[in-house]
């Protein structure tokens, strides 16, 4: 194997561990996020922000796998982790700006319902997290 196909291998694996961290700290930051707004009993600023660091850290863990499926050449389609973690993104990116219109509009009511628009955004995010642990372990 040459130098060229050494280095490409390691940057790959270095791209696959950040993409890992990347994502497991999206599933950090979000469960922090939603289950203290639950426990907290109302929508919150810090709420809001856990809300934010997880999407952020998703959508760059997400990224930086497209760059390495891109550089692994074409695939036989999109499958049903690409289909469920694009959609948990804009379900994600939707539940932040609603816990905006929240704390920013919304009535005491809806500050106390709130978490239970979280917890299903929440459940439906881990269909693409653990789809990507069994794809990975697969492979």
């Amino acid at each position: 194997m040459s130098l060229k196909n050494h280095w490409r291998i390691l940057k790959m694996n270095v791209q696959l561990i950040l993409a890992i961290i990347t994502i497991s700290l999206a599933l950090v930051f979000y469960t922090i996020g939603v289950f203290s707004e639950r426990r907290s009993g109302s929508l919150k600023l810090r709420h809001l922000g856990f809300f934010g660091l997880g999407l952020v850290f998703d959508s760059t863990g997400t990224t930086i796998m497209s760059m390495i499926a891109n550089a692994l050449g074409p695939t036989a389609g999109i499958g049903l982790h690409q289909v469920t973690g694009v959609a948990a993104i804009a379900l994600m990116a939707f539940h932040f700006a609603w816990a905006v219109y929240v704390l920013i509009k919304g009535s005491q009511k809806a500050k106390q319902t709130f978490h239970r628009f979280s917890l299903v955004v929440w459940l439906f995010w881990l269909i693409p997290y653990i789809a990507g642990l069994v794809v990975g372990m697969s492979h």
